[in-house]
């Protein structure tokens, strides 16, 4: 059986600069709208477990005293330490690590994040329970990821197609099922907001270096998706215009 953490590390290897250079993860209102709920203060020290590309620890950077970008990936850290250079943020330290098993003592960060990463975690409420010990008394969680429908059959068929597309895609959860691994944790919820992304279907499937195979596949399979799936992609277009949504939700927590 493939380990999953290893077939995410072998895939983020190989495409890390696309990532870097992915306009869905560089930038825009859910970017925004993270950063907002961190409503991060001067003296706080941060966490952002899953850095990627770096753009979540690069905005943050700025307005926290220290800032910790862990990633499982080494050539991902290359990137991301690569993108910060090139921005002028300092202060960052890249830390190899696992978001299943944090390397950090408890209590040692005022503000964690995770953006667009957790649906590649083979154990999401593990790698919240290590976000709430890692956290001190008062600290603050904010999670962004892609999210699926609260109906099981299309929620399944959403994770199916981007699994076809990117075999290290373990499952995005709804934002309903992820108040509860929140709550379980032992954090309490707050603010959730929703952001929808129209993605390209050629480009997308670019990003992960997809056969024309895999493409027609995934053509077929958008085309012969139920009503509650169609609703929830919204696809949109033909052959090279082809188009669909992917929906996230950004959305934040405290330890009391």
């Amino acid at each position: 059986m493939t380990d999953p953490k290893a077939l995410s590390r072998e895939r983020f290897a190989e495409h890390a600069n696309e990532y870097v250079r992915s306009a869905v993860h560089a930038g825009g209102a859910d970017l925004e709208k993270l950063v907002e709920l961190a409503r991060a203060e001067p003296q706080w020290v941060a966490l952002d477990v899953a850095t990627g590309g770096g753009h979540t620890a690069i905005a943050v950077a700025p307005l926290v005293a220290g800032m910790v970008a862990l990633d499982f990936t080494p050539e991902m850290l290359d990137a991301a330490r690569g993108l910060s250079e090139e921005r002028a943020v300092a202060g960052i330290e890249f830390v190899l690590g696992d978001a299943e098993a944090l390397p950090f003592e408890d209590g040692s960060f005022d503000l964690v994040t995770c953006r667009l990463a957790a649906h590649h975690f083979p154990n999401v409420q593990r790698f919240v329970d290590e976000v709430a010990r890692v956290l001190k008394p008062g600290g603050r969680f904010v999670l962004q990821d892609q999210c699926v429908p609260g109906n099981t059959v299309s929620a399944t068929f959403v994770n199916l197609f981007d699994r076809l597309r990117d075999p290290s895609h373990n499952r995005a959860l709804s934002s309903a099922a992820w108040t509860e691994v929140i709550r379980r944790a032992g954090l309490t919820p707050g603010e959730v907001a929703l952001f929808d992304k129209r993605m390209a279907l050629d480009e997308w499937a670019r990003m992960q270096s997809c056969t024309p195979e895999t493409v027609t596949h995934l053509r077929e399979l958008l085309a012969d998706a139920s009503e509650g799936a169609l609703e929830w992609m919204a696809p949109e277009g033909e052959g090279a215009s082809q188009s669909f949504l992917i929906r996230h939700c950004v959305m934040a927590a405290d330890k009391q």
